[in-house]
């Protein structure tokens, strides 16, 4: 990523704040979406040795409990964070949340890091750290989202909300012995839920900008009943499946909820935006939520034949669903507010090839149990998030950027 300080400036200028003196403290973005990725992909290479029992973690909580909420609410908590305080700007108008605000944010998120991975404090001292990220994020966001009497958005804020509700129960089916598995189905939807509502607001629009632009014809259809319909329904299906995941009710309704997201989905055009991975990727990322709804559901109907696997379900959800949107969202944000062109360079290009290729021998190892796959796809997704901080991250982190010969 190459670009000229005045570009830089352009892109900066658009969320409507000054030049700070340190830039990553300059805009949510910066830091949350480079540590998103670097924890991404560290997280994961720790994670392949402590699966195959090569290693130990040394955190209070077990290996799997570990490694689901380092997913849920390390590197998916850090992209929300980055996401959620950039966007406040541009909903509000207000200058972006930054300087020691930002910095008490991001210290707050590495406190919790460091208590869930090392044995530093009693685990309620931990649970509490670790809630405070999330806790502190949501009153910031609130704040600027009231102060601008911009309501409509608080419903973002309210779902990550349920987030929180998740961290919180996990912690206390830690401490309690009780187990986290509802914790992490709530957590899991809170995230899916999420994705439906920023997903059906973000990918027709971008879409819809860049066909006027390059490819006249067939337009992404704007909110109707389908979508109404397909949210509804989403938050139905995913209760249903936190307070009782085995019921046929429920595996009828996340059928029925997948068939509708890929009814959605086809009415966004995606097809027509093969020239422009930025925004293929995020057609394709969304794919997979409707993926997660119809495994999930086949594997609650098909439970006697034991023909799909629940893994494969929420690892199309978690490691497809979650891992594309959240990597397609960090590259283009990070493009457009540092000011470089909105296309996918074949660096970016690589990194979502990875991801897919990921996610895709993630959800083929759940079903099959083959380790090497897991391990390949363990790789890949690393190699993806890893790649995402080391091309993105010199700007991300304010280095100077290289400048162009006449």
């Amino acid at each position: 990523m190459t670009t000229t300080t005045s570009d830089a400036g352009r892109g900066e200028a658009t969320l409507g704040k000054p030049v700070l003196a340190i830039p990553v403290l300059a805009a949510g973005f910066r830091p949350f979406f480079f540590l998103a990725a670097l924890w991404a992909g560290a997280a994961v290479l720790l994670w392949l040795p402590v699966y195959s029992g090569s290693i130990a973690v040394p955190a209070h909580i077990s290996p799997l409990d570990w490694h689901i909420h380092e997913m849920l609410f390390g590197y998916a908590a850090a992209v929300i964070g980055g996401f959620l305080l950039t966007a406040a700007a541009n909903w509000t108008g207000r200058a972006p949340v930054s300087g020691a605000t930002l910095a008490i944010l991001v210290l707050f998120w590495a406190a919790g890091r460091a208590v869930m991975l090392l044995p530093l404090v009693p685990p309620l001292a931990a649970a509490v750290i670790d809630c405070a990220f999330l806790v502190a994020l949501v009153a910031v966001g609130a704040r600027e989202i009231v102060a601008s009497g911009n309501w409509r958005n608080l419903r973002v804020v309210v779902v990550i909300g349920l987030l929180i509700a998740g961290n919180v129960l996990f912690h206390a089916g830690v401490l309690r012995g009780t187990g986290t598995e509802m914790a992490a189905r709530l957590s899991i939807a809170a995230l899916i839920l999420l994705i439906s509502l920023i997903g059906g607001r973000i990918i027709p629009t971008f879409t819809g900008n860049w066909l006027v632009k390059h490819n006249p014809g067939r337009m992404p259809a704007p909110f109707g009943r389908i979508d109404g319909a397909t949210v509804v329904l989403t938050a139905l299906a995913l209760a249903s499946w936190i307070a009782t995941p085995d019921t046929r009710v429920t595996g009828a309704l996340l059928i029925a909820a997948g068939v509708l997201h890929i009814v959605r989905v086809s009415r966004w055009a995606g097809y027509r935006t093969t020239k422009e991975r930025l925004l293929l990727v995020l057609h394709v990322g969304y794919l997979f939520v409707p993926l997660g709804f119809l495994l999930l559901g086949g594997a609650i109907w098909l439970d006697g034949i034991h023909a799909i696997p629940v893994s494969a379900g929420l690892h199309a959800w978690t490691a497809g669903a979650i891992g594309m949107m959240t990597l397609a969202v960090m590259t283009r944000a990070s493009l457009g507010h540092l000011g470089y062109p909105l296309t996918a360079s074949a660096g970016t290009q690589a990194i979502y090839l990875a991801v897919f290729v990921a996610a895709l021998l993630r959800i083929v190892a759940a079903c099959t149990g083959d380790h090497t796959l897991l391990t390949i796809a363990g790789l890949g997704w690393a190699g993806a998030f890893l790649g995402f901080a080391a091309s993105y991250g010199p700007a991300l982190l304010g280095w100077p950027p290289a400048k162009r010969t006449a």
